[in-house]
């Protein structure tokens, strides 16, 4: 089964993007046009100036911009380390959902478990 990584590195059509620890991927309020798979390194993702999760190589981020009419980017992803990037536009994205159904569910997948994390995380610091 194809993880969301893997089919982005199928459909994308731009060169992969390496970024160097510190710098931003997109800030919240950015008006988005990619969505990226972290192909290595680690990816902070920080809401109203806290850290709300790390990615891992493999997780796939950035799709709420491309899904919601806004297009805007909801949290601000920051390399923690160097990392290097696939992304995607929105006009492969929908191919990818269309096409390739177990993409969008392991997109979904992927989503769920991190949500999953982070809901642990809020009811953990509430105790």
């Amino acid at each position: 089964m194809l993880k969301p990584i893997d089919s982005i590195l199928i459909f994308e059509n731009h060169p992969e993007k390496i970024l160097k620890t510190g710098e931003v991927i997109f800030e919240a309020g950015d008006r988005g046009e990619l969505m990226y798979g972290l192909i290595e390194g680690e990816v902070e993702m920080y809401l109203e100036g806290k850290l709300l999760e790390t990615l891992q190589a493999g997780d796939a981020f950035g799709v709420r911009a491309l899904v919601h009419e806004d297009h805007r980017r909801f949290c601000t992803a920051i390399a923690k380390t160097e990392v290097r990037l696939a992304a995607m536009e929105k006009e492969h994205f929908f191919f990818a959902v269309q096409q390739t159904p177990m993409f969008a569910l392991e997109l979904l997948r992927s989503y769920s478990e991190r949500l999953r994390k982070v809901k642990a995380q809020l009811q953990q610091a509430m105790t």
